[in-house]
């Protein structure tokens, strides 16, 4: 691997934690329509719209809480409830909303897919892996639930298992984004980043594309030190707002990477404990 690229890995793993988060929502959302709740044996799980307002959202929350309160059993107000929490900030709460409808319906496997992606949300890995196995039924397997999974462990550091998880997952739903933008990112912190740029590639070649994957296309690239190219794919296909705003969050990521070889030029001791 060439030194830049080499250096610079160690900013691709802030980065990519920090992407995984919304790789986990994405994961188990069931957002897209090539789910069927006849594969999974469960219904699949509502995703956030994302051109929604914090106002959309706060509404939300004012509407759900007020049926959840009325019938906190019910697994779909529940997760309604939840998923307007989340979107306003209020992990915790969707946690705890979460956890008492899986006590409510504990073979409800929507319900435990929103539970795990909440507890992964909030930073309670080992419990979110715990839960999503229970969501996950081997004779009948959920593409979403295996990519959360993995998303799980790529935060835990568990590369190589989080990458079997979603091959996976690619046999059932073949080239869908949202995996392959997962798989993506999980080589560049597994220092692939060779893999990472052509997985993350097939993910932007799928229409319509997430913007997002556009944006760890670009990052990714840029850790090879190919700035230009870098700042080409973070503009593509965006109006011209969001386009500048995009390439601005590359160039600040790749300088943070700079600062990042910069601190750690003479500390490489530091780097390799044990």
């Amino acid at each position: 691997m060439p030194s830049n690229g080499r250096k610079s890995i160690r900013f691709a793993r802030l980065l990519v934690s920090a992407a995984l988060l919304g790789a986990i929502a994405g994961a188990t959302a069931g957002c897209q329509t090539t789910q069927s709740t006849e594969a999974t044996g469960s219904r699949p799980i509502a995703s956030p719209p994302v051109d929604r307002s914090d106002a959309d959202w706060r509404r939300d929350v004012q509407v759900y809480g007020e049926k959840y309160r009325a019938n906190p059993a019910k697994p779909d107000v529940a997760m309604q409830y939840a998923q307007a929490l989340r979107a306003t900030g209020q992990r915790a709460q969707a946690v705890a909303v979460l956890e008492r409808a899986s006590l409510e319906n504990p073979r409800d496997k929507a319900v435990l897919g929103a539970y795990g992606r909440a507890l992964a949300e909030a930073g309670n890995l080992d419990q979110a892996l715990e839960v999503l196995e229970r969501a996950h039924s081997p004779d009948q397997p959920d593409w979403h639930i295996l990519s959360a999974q993995g998303a799980v462990l790529d935060q835990m550091g568990r590369h190589v298992e989080a990458q079997r998880l979603y091959l996976t997952a690619l046999k059932i739903v073949p080239e869908e984004p949202s995996v392959l933008s997962n798989l993506g990112l999980s080589y560049a912190l597994s220092k692939d980043l060779r893999n990472a740029e052509a997985t993350l590639r097939r993910a932007a070649a799928q229409r319509p594309v997430d913007s997002r994957v556009r944006q760890n296309l670009a990052l990714v690239v840029g850790l090879q030190g190919r700035f230009k190219e870098a700042e080409t794919i973070a503009r593509a296909d965006l109006p011209p707002e969001e386009a500048a705003a995009n390439v601005a969050y590359l160039r600040q990521m790749l300088a943070r990477g700079k600062d990042l070889r910069d601190q750690t030029r003479n500390a490489r001791p530091a780097d390799n404990p044990g």
